[in-house]
């Protein structure tokens, strides 16, 4: 999906892979890291928040919950970040991250909301009363009030499947009272997922922006003089201006971070391709050749990847997608010209944190490449 456009802009970046692969530095199956380009990109997408006056907290499962890859963001102009899940937060912290936004997405198991609260997370989402009451009660055993934002979950919202939840309009009247005399927790705000999408290479606000913006009407009725309208997916530098005319004081980008938003695959953005895919090709059979897996991606969008042992013989050779109820012990190229041993790369959109991929962290790839440290997919210090 995106090798055309790393190609173009980050060509340095596959020359060091290639290189650092066929020197036995990285193993197959490692997602390599352009330090340099992160940042640049970080402080593109900093700079243009600033600008819109639009809050932003850095997402990092795409890039596997990476510490060093998050500490140049922070270093970069984006300080704090959101965390997917609770373990999302208990790494980044860990890490010496701070926590923006924890909930985003997974809601905080009861026996773990104490354990996160001391991370001190600006915000916790909520997905129902019952979730707010447990906040609400470990807070104030604390000693603390805990900011909360409201997930909202209109039944003709877009929500993707396995993610769904949240407050309809019809549940946040029914409920609102009821939160309101949670003395531990404060409704800070409200947010939905996704809020842009990219179609035909056009970025739209989906049906729960308009859903963000009756509630918060509700409530600002009831007397709410200030709430956070918090937008992720798809953040980036060409999504930040149509964020901000739709109401957003914050935004949450990830794939931004290494220039693989669905935008980049097409066009020319600020933030450039930071990420490869290193995997080497393991048996030729019936007309296939086998890559090593562990970090193919169901919903990646490859075509096509870069084969060889040398800058002067790589070459374009078709993939062939697995199918996505199997374990990816492999992947699968045409055969044409293919050699046991060969380097491959791929440029594909991905989320590392669900993979079984290591983590190249490379810096000056422009002249002299160095690797940095290679990382688990969970953001563990391999080596």
């Amino acid at each position: 999906m995106f090798l055309q456009s790393t190609i173009m802009h980050n060509k340095k970046l596959i020359e060091a892979a290639l290189d650092f692969h066929q020197q036995g530095i990285i193993p197959p199956n490692t997602y390599v890291i352009d330090l340099d380009t992160v940042k640049r990109d970080a402080k593109a997408l900093s700079e243009k928040a600033k600008k819109q006056d639009i809050e932003l907290f850095f997402m990092t499962k795409q890039f596997g919950r990476n510490p060093l890859v998050a500490q140049a963001i922070v270093e970069s102009g984006i300080e704090k970040a959101v965390a997917v899940d609770p373990w999302e937060a208990m790494t980044l912290s860990k890490n010496g991250i701070q926590i923006g936004h924890v909930g985003h997405l997974v809601q905080i198991p009861v026996h773990m909301i104490s354990t996160i609260l001391n991370l001190n997370p600006d915000y916790v989402t909520v997905f129902s009363y019952e979730n707010a009451r447990n906040i609400s009660r470990i807070a104030q055993q604390m000693g603390k009030k805990q900011k909360v934002f409201l997930r909202i979950a209109n039944k003709d919202d877009y929500i993707y499947n396995g993610q769904e939840g949240g407050f309809t309009f019809e549940q946040l009247v029914k409920d609102i009272e009821s939160m309101e005399k949670l003395e531990g927790i404060e409704i800070a705000g409200l947010t939905s997922f996704p809020c842009i999408l990219i179609q035909d290479d056009v970025p739209t606000i989906t049906p729960n922006v308009k859903s963000m913006q009756t509630a918060k009407l509700f409530l600002m009725n009831r007397g709410y003089e200030k709430l956070e309208m918090n937008m992720p997916s798809a953040t980036s530098t060409a999504t930040m201006k149509l964020l901000k005319e739709n109401g957003a004081t914050q935004g949450e980008p990830g794939h931004a971070l290494i220039g693989t938003t669905p935008l980049h695959a097409s066009q020319n953005l600020e933030e450039k391709p930071a990420m490869v895919y290193v995997s080497e090709v393991s048996h030729l059979y019936n007309n296939h050749a086998y890559v090593f897996g562990g970090g193919f991606y169901p919903r990646s969008h490859m075509k096509e990847a870069l084969v060889g042992t040398n800058r002067q013989n790589l070459k374009r050779v078709p993939t062939i997608d697995n199918a996505p109820t199997n374990i990816d012990y492999y992947g699968s190229l045409a055969t044409d010209g293919v050699r046991v041993g060969d380097t491959v790369i791929y440029a594909f959109r991905t989320q590392v944190f669900v993979t079984n991929a290591h983590v190249a962290v490379l810096k000056n790839i422009s002249a002299n490449p160095e690797l940095v440290g290679i990382y688990d997919s969970m953001g563990n210090l391999i080596n």
